[in-house]
Protein backbone atom coordinates (compact mmCIF):
# COMPACT_ATOMS: atom_id res chain seq x y z
CA UNK A 1 0.00 0.00 0.00
CA UNK A 2 1.53 3.39 -0.92
CA UNK A 3 2.27 5.77 1.90
CA UNK A 4 0.53 9.14 1.97
CA UNK A 5 2.78 12.11 1.44
CA UNK A 6 3.12 14.24 4.55
CA UNK A 7 3.42 17.95 3.92
CA UNK A 8 5.84 19.60 6.34
CA UNK A 9 4.31 22.31 8.47
CA UNK A 10 5.34 25.86 7.73
CA UNK A 11 5.97 28.35 10.48
CA UNK A 12 3.18 30.74 11.26
CA UNK A 13 3.92 34.39 10.38
CA UNK A 14 4.53 35.23 14.03
CA UNK A 15 7.27 32.52 14.26
CA UNK A 16 9.35 33.52 11.25
CA UNK A 17 11.67 35.93 13.05
CA UNK A 18 11.59 34.24 16.45
CA UNK A 19 14.78 32.76 17.90
CA UNK A 20 14.81 30.09 20.59
CA UNK A 21 17.00 29.41 23.60
CA UNK A 22 17.01 25.83 24.82
CA UNK A 23 16.09 25.56 28.49
CA UNK A 24 15.65 21.83 28.99
CA UNK A 25 16.09 18.53 27.17
CA UNK A 26 14.17 15.33 27.95
CA UNK A 27 14.98 12.12 26.13
CA UNK A 28 12.69 9.10 26.48
CA UNK A 29 13.73 5.76 25.02
CA UNK A 30 11.80 2.50 25.00
CA UNK A 31 12.90 -0.90 23.75
CA UNK A 32 11.25 -4.31 23.68
CA UNK A 33 13.07 -7.65 23.90
CA UNK A 34 12.43 -11.36 23.55
CA UNK A 35 14.34 -13.23 26.28
CA UNK A 36 16.10 -16.57 26.04
CA UNK A 37 13.86 -17.97 28.79
CA UNK A 38 10.71 -17.48 26.68
CA UNK A 39 9.62 -14.30 28.44
CA UNK A 40 9.64 -10.71 27.17
CA UNK A 41 10.88 -7.38 28.45
CA UNK A 42 10.11 -3.77 27.76
CA UNK A 43 12.52 -1.15 29.05
CA UNK A 44 11.88 2.57 29.39
CA UNK A 45 14.46 5.21 30.26
CA UNK A 46 14.08 8.95 30.84
CA UNK A 47 17.02 11.37 30.78
CA UNK A 48 16.73 15.06 31.69
CA UNK A 49 19.47 17.60 31.04
CA UNK A 50 19.79 21.37 31.10
CA UNK A 51 22.22 23.41 28.98
CA UNK A 52 23.26 25.39 32.07
CA UNK A 53 24.37 24.60 35.61
CA UNK A 54 21.36 23.75 37.75
CA UNK A 55 20.65 23.37 41.46
CA UNK A 56 17.58 21.10 41.92
CA UNK A 57 14.97 22.76 44.09
CA UNK A 58 17.49 25.42 45.02
CA UNK A 59 18.84 23.11 47.74
CA UNK A 60 20.34 20.09 45.98
CA UNK A 61 23.85 19.64 44.71
CA UNK A 62 24.73 21.66 41.63
CA UNK A 63 24.41 19.65 38.42
CA UNK A 64 26.81 20.92 35.73
CA UNK A 65 25.43 21.90 32.33
CA UNK A 66 24.49 18.94 30.09
CA UNK A 67 25.05 16.37 32.82
CA UNK A 68 21.93 14.26 33.49
CA UNK A 69 19.68 15.45 36.29
CA UNK A 70 17.54 12.36 35.84
CA UNK A 71 18.77 9.19 34.17
CA UNK A 72 16.48 6.44 35.32
CA UNK A 73 14.20 3.75 34.07
CA UNK A 74 12.08 0.64 34.41
CA UNK A 75 12.23 -2.89 33.00
CA UNK A 76 9.04 -4.94 32.96
CA UNK A 77 9.28 -8.70 32.46
CA UNK A 78 6.08 -10.25 31.08
CA UNK A 79 4.80 -13.40 29.44
CA UNK A 80 3.01 -13.91 26.12
CA UNK A 81 -0.32 -13.21 27.83
CA UNK A 82 1.09 -9.77 28.80
CA UNK A 83 1.08 -10.47 32.54
CA UNK A 84 3.82 -8.66 34.46
CA UNK A 85 6.10 -11.16 36.20
CA UNK A 86 8.97 -8.91 37.25
CA UNK A 87 9.72 -5.22 37.76
CA UNK A 88 13.24 -3.78 37.88
CA UNK A 89 14.12 -0.11 38.27
CA UNK A 90 17.44 1.69 37.89
CA UNK A 91 18.58 5.18 38.78
CA UNK A 92 21.91 6.24 37.29
CA UNK A 93 21.34 9.93 38.05
CA UNK A 94 18.82 11.52 40.43
CA UNK A 95 18.55 15.04 41.88
CA UNK A 96 18.10 13.93 45.52
CA UNK A 97 19.36 10.94 47.54
CA UNK A 98 15.79 10.10 48.57
CA UNK A 99 14.85 9.51 44.92
CA UNK A 100 16.61 6.14 44.95
CA UNK A 101 13.79 4.61 46.99
CA UNK A 102 11.11 5.84 44.59
CA UNK A 103 11.20 2.67 42.53
CA UNK A 104 10.37 0.24 45.33
CA UNK A 105 6.61 0.78 45.06
CA UNK A 106 6.63 -0.42 41.43
CA UNK A 107 6.69 -4.00 42.73
CA UNK A 108 2.92 -3.48 43.11
CA UNK A 109 2.66 -4.01 39.33
CA UNK A 110 3.54 -7.71 39.53
CA UNK A 111 0.63 -9.79 38.33
CA UNK A 112 -0.99 -6.88 36.49
CA UNK A 113 -2.16 -7.53 32.93
CA UNK A 114 -0.87 -5.07 30.32
CA UNK A 115 -4.18 -4.32 28.65
CA UNK A 116 -7.09 -1.88 28.74
CA UNK A 117 -7.09 -0.06 32.06
CA UNK A 118 -3.30 -0.20 32.44
CA UNK A 119 -2.92 3.58 32.81
CA UNK A 120 -5.70 3.75 35.40
CA UNK A 121 -4.18 0.91 37.43
CA UNK A 122 -0.69 2.40 37.30
CA UNK A 123 -1.93 5.76 38.59
CA UNK A 124 -4.09 4.10 41.24
CA UNK A 125 -1.25 1.99 42.61
CA UNK A 126 1.63 4.44 42.26
CA UNK A 127 0.24 7.99 42.23
CA UNK A 128 1.28 10.80 44.53
CA UNK A 129 3.99 10.25 47.12
CA UNK A 130 3.90 6.44 46.78
CA UNK A 131 6.49 6.31 44.01
CA UNK A 132 8.77 8.33 41.74
CA UNK A 133 6.73 10.47 39.36
CA UNK A 134 9.24 10.06 36.54
CA UNK A 135 9.16 6.27 36.71
CA UNK A 136 5.36 6.21 36.98
CA UNK A 137 4.99 8.45 33.93
CA UNK A 138 7.30 6.14 31.95
CA UNK A 139 5.03 3.18 32.66
CA UNK A 140 2.02 4.61 30.80
CA UNK A 141 3.53 4.54 27.27
CA UNK A 142 5.53 1.41 28.09
CA UNK A 143 2.31 -0.56 27.65
CA UNK A 144 2.14 0.55 24.01
CA UNK A 145 5.82 -0.31 23.54
CA UNK A 146 5.10 -3.77 24.96
CA UNK A 147 2.24 -4.29 22.49
CA UNK A 148 4.43 -3.14 19.60
CA UNK A 149 7.13 -5.54 20.71
CA UNK A 150 4.70 -8.46 20.63
CA UNK A 151 3.53 -7.95 17.04
CA UNK A 152 6.24 -10.33 15.82
CA UNK A 153 4.82 -13.14 17.99
CA UNK A 154 1.26 -12.55 16.84
CA UNK A 155 1.74 -12.88 13.10
CA UNK A 156 -0.71 -15.43 11.79
CA UNK A 157 -2.85 -15.27 14.95
CA UNK A 158 -6.60 -14.76 14.43
CA UNK A 159 -7.84 -11.18 14.33
CA UNK A 160 -9.04 -9.93 17.72
CA UNK A 161 -12.80 -9.45 17.59
CA UNK A 162 -15.34 -7.96 19.97
CA UNK A 163 -18.52 -9.72 21.09
CA UNK A 164 -20.21 -8.76 17.80
CA UNK A 165 -17.41 -10.11 15.59
CA UNK A 166 -16.04 -6.65 14.78
CA UNK A 167 -12.23 -6.28 14.73
CA UNK A 168 -11.17 -4.44 17.88
CA UNK A 169 -8.62 -2.47 15.86
CA UNK A 170 -11.45 -0.45 14.26
CA UNK A 171 -11.88 2.98 15.90
CA UNK A 172 -8.83 2.29 18.10
CA UNK A 173 -6.99 5.28 16.60
CA UNK A 174 -7.30 8.01 13.96
CA UNK A 175 -6.04 5.89 11.05
CA UNK A 176 -8.34 2.99 11.93
CA UNK A 177 -11.51 5.11 12.21
CA UNK A 178 -14.47 3.18 10.76
CA UNK A 179 -14.96 5.71 7.97
CA UNK A 180 -11.36 5.77 6.74
CA UNK A 181 -9.81 4.05 3.72
CA UNK A 182 -7.69 1.73 5.87
CA UNK A 183 -10.79 0.07 7.30
CA UNK A 184 -12.40 -0.08 3.87
CA UNK A 185 -9.34 -1.92 2.52
CA UNK A 186 -8.88 -4.36 5.43
CA UNK A 187 -12.46 -4.93 6.59
CA UNK A 188 -14.87 -3.63 3.92
CA UNK A 189 -17.88 -5.16 5.70
CA UNK A 190 -17.24 -2.90 8.70
CA UNK A 191 -16.50 0.30 6.78
CA UNK A 192 -18.91 3.10 7.70
CA UNK A 193 -18.60 6.17 5.46
CA UNK A 194 -19.37 9.53 7.00
CA UNK A 195 -22.76 10.98 6.10
CA UNK A 196 -22.56 13.69 3.41
CA UNK A 197 -22.24 17.24 4.68
CA UNK A 198 -25.40 19.30 4.32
Amino acid sequence: MPHSRVTPSTPSPSDVDVTREELHSRHIEMRGYRRSDGLFEVEGRVTDRKPHDFVPGGIGEMVPANRPIHDMGVRLVFDEQMVVLGVHTFSDAVPYAACIGGGEALQALKGLHISNGWSREVRSRLGGARSCTHLMELLIPMATAAFQSMTVTRKGHPERLDAHGRPTKIDSCYAYAAHRDLVQQRWPAFHRPLPPEE
